[in-house]
């Protein structure tokens, strides 16, 4: 016969069972908030909607996008640092958030180091030098040349202070020693509008953001930033081809949740993004629109990252970009 010791014990199971279930709670619940901190059409954007989409069959619940563009990425940033540390907000951290603007302003409103904390890299992709069709210049030595003929005179559009393709114009200038003006704008679509409106004549974004204007005539490609010629703009030339062999820029694309998310809330948000990665689909929609997928585990991930950030402190000193 069971003592009473026992059978009170047994009677308190359910009890403490249930308290323990309580305090883990089955995740996700409820839609999960995708920020992008990038204007609609932009890398970003297009990351967010094709990999939130995979992940929103994958963890059963809707993944909405929420678009905050501006300051270099830093607006998108600073609100998924103060972001509930639940895993119901998730972060498209990228080159400029985590690497660039830490070098560009004296100021910011989070801690790329401490405040995030790594999901996976998703894709990179590299920039690409585009001006208005009605300028004098087919050839990247063609555009020096027209540039050093009129000092300050040109000028370029980027999608904000401090994104990897404002920083890939600066490197140019910078290299090939010619004067052009800035005009930062908040989002890579409306510079890309005023390109094609003739309204600035050249300008950096990423192969995907430009591929359309590019294949339409809109917009002429001059050549991309990666060491070697991108898949989907074969016929346009590297910039290191194009007489400056030292010139490369990367753009990158990860995702990010606020730090403190509850491991287990994190490590299904991991396993979440390296499963919509690793479907063929997936895959092939990010290729399709001009990025390279890549698999990185959440730990290579941040020392990634962190490499990255003194790679662009070095870069953004050396070219005398002053603090923002």
């Amino acid at each position: 016969m069971w003592s009473v010791r026992f059978v009170a014990v047994l009677a308190t199971l359910p009890v403490l069972l249930g308290g323990a279930l309580a305090a883990v709670p089955e995740f996700p619940t409820k839609a999960l908030r995708y920020i992008a901190a990038s204007a609609p059409g932009g890398a970003g954007d297009l990351i967010a909607r094709t990999v939130g989409a995979a992940m929103s069959e994958i963890l059963g619940v809707q993944v909405v996008v929420d678009n905050r563009a501006g300051a270099g990425n830093t607006i998108g940033a600073e609100i998924a640092a103060r972001a509930a540390p639940d895993g119901y907000t998730i972060f498209g951290c990228n080159i400029a958030s985590l690497a660039v603007s830490p070098a560009l302003y004296r100021k910011l409103g989070y801690d790329p180091e401490r405040d995030f904390a790594s999901i996976g890299l998703i894709a990179s992709n590299p920039n690409v030098l585009t001006v208005h069709p009605s300028l004098p210049a087919v050839t990247i030595p063609q555009f020096i040349s027209l540039a050093k003929a009129h000092p300050g005179k040109l000028n370029y559009g980027s999608a904000g202070i401090g994104t990897s393709p404002q920083l890939s114009m600066e490197l140019f200038r910078m290299q090939a020693r010619i004067n052009i003006v800035h005009i930062p704008y908040k989002g890579v679509s409306p510079a890309l509008l005023d390109l094609i409106g003739g309204r600035i004549e050249a300008m950096f974004s990423t192969v995907p953001s430009a591929f359309s204007a590019i294949r339409s005539g809109k917009v002429r490609a001059l050549g991309v930033t990666s060491t070697q010629r991108d898949p989907d703009l074969p016929e346009v030339p590297t910039i290191a081809e194009s007489g400056m062999p030292d010139f490369e820029v990367t753009s990158w694309q990860g995702l990010c949740a606020p730090v403190g998310v509850p491991q287990a809330a994190l490590a299904r948000l991991r396993a979440a993004l390296a499963a919509a990665l690793d479907q063929p689909d997936v895959r092939k929609r990010l290729v399709d629109q001009g990025f390279q997928p890549h698999v990185m585990p959440a730990e290579k991930f941040a020392a990634f990252a962190r490499a990255e950030r003194a790679k662009w402190a070095k870069v953004v000193k050396e070219i005398g970009i002053p603090p923002q």
